[in-house]
C-alpha cells in the first residue's frame, strides 16, 4: 500500500511524499519494536541507554554522553535514568575526581536483560525488514545516510 493510501490522499509532490512515508514509517518501526518490548516493562529510549552503556564495556558513561549518543534524543536523560535505577540495571554514582559528575554504569542485571531483549530485538529488526533483501536494505541505509548528509 503507498503513503497516499494510507493517509487518504492524491496529489503530494515528490519531497512532501518522502516526508511523510519517512515520518510514517519510523512510527510504523517504533510501533513494532515498541510491541516487542512491552512485556519486559522497558521503553525504546530505555533500551538504548542500556545499549549505549553496555557499549561503554564497563567504562561509566554521564548524562551528556548519554544524551549524545541517544537515536531518539530524550528531553530529559536524567528520567530515564532514574527509571533505570528503580528496575536495578543501572548504577549511579559521583565521580571520585570531579563531585559534580555523575557516572552511569550498568548492571549485570541490565546486561543479563539485553541478552534476552536482543533476541526480541532481532525478531522485530527482522519483521520490518523482511519485504527487503540484503541489497535493498543496504541500499536503503546509504539513501538515508546520504539524506542526512
Amino acid at each position: 500500500m503507498t503513503i497516499e493510501e494510507h493517509i487518504k490522499t492524491t496529489s503530494l509532490k515528490p519531497s512532501q511524499r518522502l516526508s511523510i512515508n519517512l515520518a510514517y514509517t519510523a512510527q510504523w518501526s517504533n510501533d513494532i519494536l515498541l510491541m516487542a518490548l512491552k512485556p519486559y516493562d522497558i521503553s525504546l529510549q530505555q533500551f538504548n541507554v542500556l545499549r549505549i552503556l553496555r557499549g561503554q564495556k564497563g567504562k561509566p558513561a554521564n548524562l551528556s554522553t548519554l544524551n549524545d549518543r541517544m537515536v531518539t534524543k530524550a528531553s530529559n536523560t536524567t528520567r530515564l535514568v532514574d527509571k533505570l535505577l528503580k528496575k536495578e540495571l543501572v548504577n549511579r554514582s559521583t565521580c571520585p575526581s570531579n563531585r559534580r559528575k555523575i557516572e552511569i554504569t550498568i548492571t549485570e542485571a541490565g546486561l543479563s536483560l539485553l541478552d534476552e531483549l536482543d533476541k526480541v530485538v532481532t525478531q522485530a529488526e527482522n519483521k520490518i525488514t523482511t519485504q527487503l533483501d540484503n541489497t535493498e536494505i543496504e541500499q536503503l541505509n546509504n539513501l538515508l545516510n546520504k539524506l542526512r548528509t
